[in-house]
């Protein structure tokens, strides 16, 4: 017994010098001291010495033991430090290097302007309000006076869903759910998305956003009227900028006007974007027609009001110089980094 032990502690000493870190020490260890280590089956082997020999081979196994843990504590400490080391060079920074710079996005151009439109009308005394993407035919088009037979009304024009609904053409919508609610007077504009069955191109998409705005109260005139969407012009444009109104229609209004401002990149002498003309027309309005005001609850002979549109897709391709309006949905970097 006195051999095997001496030679288990040999071994065990080659094995340790072999050992390259932690793990495999920890397996030396089971394998030498372990419940089925070779010392734990040298000691069960005991029980076969004469009486008189036992002590002696159990002190001979103690220190066996002894000395083979205490090896194994010392190589345990120097393979820890050996791994710290190691993991400090692994992890070392250099301080004196660069930082990496993230690159941050930006707000998209038709973001940038309906921030700037809401900031604009917030500024002059205006409340947001947002409605439904999906109305029903009434708020879509009986509220707004458009007959049955109006061309805004076709298939080809408009998205329907059974049911009677349709995807809302324009937020004015947005008004007439606001004037029901008969809290007067009114002053709100309406940014949202809208839907209409165009093709898509250079100026037209299936799905654009507009903003629509509205007045109510007690002698409001058509001077309240451009007044307001002057003032709105050279903030949006600058103080140089001038406006014109041209006669129109729309079914919800009358009378009605279409709104012109002078070239922002020539002045109004003409230009590619104005197309020589001098003048970009930018929006539509007019003064609410009376029935559309009674049909939501409104007396037309105490009140009278306002409202305009303007697409704001437009308005950013006429305030960034932007020809195509499919460049603001193509998700082009190159493009989106001019904001």
């Amino acid at each position: 017994m006195k051999e095997k032990i001496e030679q288990l502690q040999k071994t065990a000493l080659e094995s340790l010098e072999k050992v390259s870190d932690l793990k495999e020490l920890e397996s030396l260890r089971v394998s030498l001291l372990g419940k089925k280590g070779e010392l734990t089956g040298i000691l069960k082997t005991m029980g076969s010495l004469p009486a008189e020999e036992r002590p002696a081979a159990g002190q001979l196994v103690n220190n066996a033991r002894a000395f083979i843990e205490g090896r194994l504590e010392e190589f345990k400490t120097t393979l820890a430090a050996k791994e710290r080391r190691k993991k400090i060079e692994e992890e070392a920074i250099d301080v004196t290097i660069p930082g990496r710079t993230k690159t941050l996005g930006g707000l998209h151009p038709l973001t940038k302007v309906k921030s700037e439109l809401i900031d604009i009308f917030i500024g002059m005394g205006y409340e947001i309000v947002e409605g439904p993407d999906i109305e029903t035919y009434y708020y879509n088009f009986d509220a707004l006076n458009i007959p049955e037979d109006h061309p805004a009304r076709d298939e080809q024009d408009t998205f329907y869903i059974d049911g009677g609904f349709a995807l809302r053409t324009a937020t004015s919508p947005v008004q007439v759910r606001v004037m029901e609610q008969g809290k007067l007077p009114i002053r709100m504009v309406a940014p949202g998305r809208v839907f209409r069955s165009d093709e898509v191109d250079a100026t037209h998409s299936p799905v654009f956003h507009q903003m629509e705005g509205l007045v109510v109260g007690k002698d409001i005139t058509m001077g309240n009227l451009k007044a307001a969407l002057e003032n709105f012009s050279k903030a949006l444009f600058g103080e140089n900028i001038k406006v014109r109104f041209r006669p129109h229609y729309f079914p919800f209004t009358e009378p009605s006007a279409e709104m012109d401002v002078s070239c922002f990149a020539c002045g109004g002498e003409g230009c590619r974007i104005c197309k020589g003309e001098g003048w970009i027309e930018l929006l539509g309005c007019g003064m609410v027609h009376p029935r559309v005001l009674k049909m939501s609850g409104i007396d037309p002979d105490v009140y009278s009001g306002y409202a305009f549109g303007m697409g704001l897709e437009r308005t950013a391709m006429m305030k960034y110089g932007i020809a195509d309006m499919r460049l603001m949905y193509e998700n082009d970097v190159k493009f989106l980094k001019q904001f």
